[in-house]
């Protein structure tokens, strides 16, 4: 009698309190899991590209795509240690063309590249072509390697000799070798590890030697002719179909040593790029923003603004706008140049670097705030932005234009591992972003292609997608220095818009 009682107790007042209770559990999961869900969809929609809406096709392209995106990561997921891009960009940048998405993202048209210093352009390899040329000499020395072209030996200052490089060449004892040295002069590449753990300092020096280098073998204007023909000839290759090229337009030489005055050299970028224009069709142009030293003084900055309304006015379709350059750790912040700035802004676009810096509350991080104040159409860099919350605020209201270098970054020591760069954020908050690559010949990198598979796959969510990809390529004509009424933005939209349909149907033929 009493087992059963206890029975219909369990079954009457237990039982029910236990459905009661799993009932009870099993919604406050559903709910939480309805939460979680609806937290993962209000932060994706807020991605760039986000509101981007794909065909039917680019649904297909775009499964195929995040496949081997998702192989990739996954792969590393649970050995954080076999994520290559979580190391410097020199060790694994011979592995990348293996990768099925760089291939995909090689294919791509990518719109513009808008900030790009003109005499770092072009690779290593095509610049060791160069010294192929007749009449060039060379001072090895040791602060680095002197270049003049001269039809007999220059008059310059060099602490040894000046030796036709012809005939060093030829007098080494393996040509191959004394190339791959001549070569180590035109890049900071290294299969080495000698600049993987080097100072931000000194890798700017390092960097800044590679520069004079190069600047000395192009300031001959037949190899600039070529320089600049070859130059546009790889970002094309590299499906990018207008770039926005930063220069300070320094004098250039003939062969019996005269030289030719700043404008002439703006003009041979328009002429060269004419050129280009008539054998490749689909190719939109350059534009030129003008650029000085952020170690001038203030006389000298004032004498470049002027330069730079001469060519406004004189050359309305080429010119862009004006920026200061140099390492913002070392040269003078742009408050130092108010004054002059200042009396420009109503009649010159600004595009400034800015934060290009691992420092907070110091005056190259500050340099921010001095741009978004003067106006400034796009911002260099920008890396130190997330320590500037209203600032970051101001220019989501403003709508001024991000222009990140991931890449760059990491050779230039901001970074090592892309995953910590600030873009992840800048790309998560949908803020106007346009991805380059400054100075890709310095680093041996694609004119665009590695800055975007670097970010597609190491910087971005695991879940950015075609639409990512397709909005920074968008992204780069709407905000590039091209009026909106102007005919060529027009014919921009339309060439991207048929190599884009062309580039999807080829995903979807080949299985990436």
């Amino acid at each position: 009698m009493l087992n059963t009682m206890k029975s219909l107790i369990v079954h009457s007042v237990i039982l029910p309190l236990l459905l009661i209770t799993q009932c009870s559990a099993r919604v406050v999961l559903n709910n939480y899991m309805a939460d979680r869900i609806r937290f993962l969809e209000e932060e994706n929609n807020l991605h760039l590209g986000s509101a981007l809406k794909l065909t039917e096709e680019e649904k297909r392209a775009n499964e195929i795509l995040m496949y081997w995106k998702n192989k990739e990561i996954e792969e590393s997921f649970g050995n954080s240690t076999r994520f290559r891009l979580s190391n410097h960009f020199f060790s694994y940048k011979k592995e990348i063309s293996k990768s099925k998405v760089y291939q995909m993202i090689r294919r791509m048209p990518k719109g513009a590249a808008l900030h790009i210093h003109a005499s770092m352009m072009l690779d290593a390899d095509s610049l060791l072509e160069l010294t192929y040329e007749d009449h060039l000499y060379a001072c090895f020395a040791d602060d680095g390697l002197k270049l003049h072209f001269s039809g007999t030996v220059p008059s310059q200052s060099c602490p040894v000799n000046w030796n036709l490089l012809k005939d060093l060449r030829e007098a080494s004892d393996d040509v191959e070798q004394f190339d791959a040295e001549l070569r180590k002069h035109f890049s900071l590449y290294t299969e080495g590890d000698d600049l993987l753990n080097a100072d931000i300092n000194d890798i700017w020096e390092k960097f800044n030697k590679v520069y004079r280098t190069t600047k000395y073998l192009i300031t001959y204007r037949p190899i600039r002719e070529k320089y600049f023909y070859k130059a546009l000839e790889n970002f094309y290759n590299d499906n990018i179909m207008y770039v926005e090229i930063r220069s300070g337009l320094h004098n250039i030489y003939e062969l019996d040593g005269t030289t030719h005055d700043s404008l002439y050299l703006a003009q041979l970028y328009e002429r060269i790029t004419k050129r280009f224009i008539e054998e490749h069709p689909d190719f939109i142009g350059i534009k030129l923003i003008l650029t000085t030293g952020r170690w001038k003084t203030i006389e000298e900055v004032r004498h470049s603004i002027a330069t730079a309304k001469e060519l406004k006015a004189i050359m309305p379709n080429f010119f862009a706008g004006f920026d200061l350059v140099g390492q913002e750790d070392k040269g003078k912040p742009l408050k130092e140049f108010l004054p002059a700035l200042i009396e420009a802004k109503n009649e010159i676009d600004f595009y400034f670097h800015g934060g290009e810096t691992n420092w907070f509350g110091t005056s190259s991080d500050e340099n921010l705030i001095d741009a978004v104040l003067l106006g400034s159409k796009r911002v260099g860099h920008a890396y130190a932005l997330l320590k500037h919350p209203t600032l970051l605020g101001t220019i989501n209201l403003k709508n001024v234009v991000l222009e990140v270098n991931v890449i760059s970054n990491v050779v230039l020591s901001l970074v090592r591992d892309v995953r910590n760069h600030p873009l992840a954020s800048y790309l998560a908050l949908g803020y106007p972003v346009v991805l380059s690559s400054d100075d890709p010949g310095a680093w041996d990198a694609d004119p665009l292609s590695h800055d975007f598979y670097v970010t597609f796959v190491g910087v971005a969510s695991k879940h950015a997608d075609l639409r990512m990809l397709k909005q920074l390529a968008l992204n780069s004509i709407r905000y590039s220095a091209l009026d909106d009424d102007d005919v060529r933005k027009t014919r921009f939209y339309d060439v991207f818009n048929e190599k884009w349909d062309i580039f999807v149907k080829k995903i979807i033929e080949n299985g990436f």
